[in-house]
């Protein structure tokens, strides 16, 4: 399979990467091939990979996608964002084999003074791409041999949606619980628990989708550092109405390391945009409702809601018979006059629909046997928050 190289050299402006080429979005974007593109001729898929400072762990990586049992056509798209590192050099040493193994392999980047984000990278990487499907990857996780066969045929039988997968944490053991809940909530929890501070419920790192659907989505937003492009992508999917997926087979060896992005991103920042897409899509839609922990998350989440949902509050609930004694929280920072006090009751004294404000897997069992106990339907009677 012939290469379509695209090496953005040292000095070259961004003006100078793919200059025939834009990002491509849903209302640009012809439903028929480009000239360009049927000149090149579309691939099955393309693995996107986004590349910074990743040279220790590229020649794993790059293993991994060369050893994948997909028997369709594939290309590697790599975005290099202004890395200082010799991860370009790593890649072009892995270029012969990948085109000999039937992968083509794309290559750009920029040599500015800093990075522009994995946002901005990703969408470089999508663009410089020809695949009828996304395969993401980051530079510092290994993709294990079934990944792509088994979630582009998942792909063809979920149209427009996000397809994840399971995965093994390195070093073993870290992040336990967030691992735990990626591989065991099942396929209604994918939907139920996005409003949790775990983030996407695919997670980023797994995610595979038909280029159509992140053409109507996306592209990713370009903010930069701090930014969390994949949540505000997967939170824009389900509002267009996209679903989710996940393979339940291991195909994923999920690094974790202090250099991630991840922590770039505060958790205020994800803080505010999980209340508001709880707002958008759960509250909006109630008359009232209850919040189950008159603690410090469920007071905070209180506090940060719109007046109109704050409204909607009809009491706090709790286990903790300090807290249930004292009768009321009063919002003292409030505006209003007399200051709003929300009842707090004991949890068998409250009514659904209740917002979970105690962490998952956390109390050995007894929120989630408090919740079964009194018979209730996850995404109907109750939804998770923390």
């Amino acid at each position: 399979m012939s290469s379509g190289l695209t090496e953005l050299q040292d000095g070259d402006s961004e003006a100078d990467v793919n200059p025939a080429k834009r990002l491509r979005t849903a209302e640009n974007e012809a439903q028929t091939p480009t000239g360009e593109e049927e000149e090149r001729g579309a691939v099955d898929v393309s693995v996107i990979m986004p590349v910074y400072n990743a040279s220790s762990w590229l020649d794993e990586c790059l293993q991994g996608i060369l050893q994948q049992d997909f028997t369709g056509s594939m290309e590697l798209s790599v975005f290099d964002d202004a890395s200082t590192d010799d991860s370009r050099e790593v890649v072009e040493r892995w270029r012969e084999r990948l085109e000999t193994r039937g992968i083509a392999v794309v290559t750009s980047g920029h040599n500015s003074a800093q990075p522009r984000g994995v946002g901005y990278a990703k969408n470089r990487a999508i663009s410089q791409s020809r695949g009828k499907y996304l395969c993401f990857q980051d530079a510092d996780d290994v993709m294990l041999p079934q990944r792509v066969r088994l979630q582009y045929e998942a792909s063809l039988l979920h149209l427009n949606s996000l397809i994840g997968c399971r995965v093994q944490r390195l070093p073993e053991g870290s992040t336990e619980r967030y691992t735990r809940w990626i591989n065991t909530i099942n396929q209604d929890q994918l939907i139920t628990q996005v409003f949790t501070s775990h983030g996407p419920t695919v997670v980023m790192p797994t995610w595979f989708c038909s280029r159509s659907w992140f053409l109507k989505v996306g592209p990713f937003d370009e903010g930069g550092k701090g930014i969390p492009e994949d949540l505000l992508f997967f939170y824009q999917s389900l509002r267009q109405g996209g679903g989710l997926f996940r393979v339940d087979h291991c195909l994923l060896v999920y690094r974790y390391h202090e250099k991630a992005t991840t922590h770039s991103v505060t958790e205020e920042t994800i803080w505010k945009l999980r209340v508001d897409f709880l707002q958008e899509r759960v509250l909006s839609q109630l008359e009232s409702f209850t919040i189950w922990n008159a603690g410090k998350q469920g007071r905070k989440l209180y506090r940060c809601l719109s007046p109109i949902s704050q409204k909607k509050v009809k009491a706090f609930c709790d286990v903790d018979e300090n807290k249930i004694q004292k009768g009321f929280y009063t919002y003292e920072d409030s505006k209003e006059r007399p200051k709003p006090k929300i009842p707090v009751v004991h949890y068998k004294d409250a009514s659904a629909p209740f917002i979970i404000c105690v962490k998952l897997d956390m109390t050995g069992g007894v929120l989630e046997g408090n919740l079964n106990s009194l018979q209730l339907k996850e995404g109907i009677d109750y939804f998770h928050f923390n």
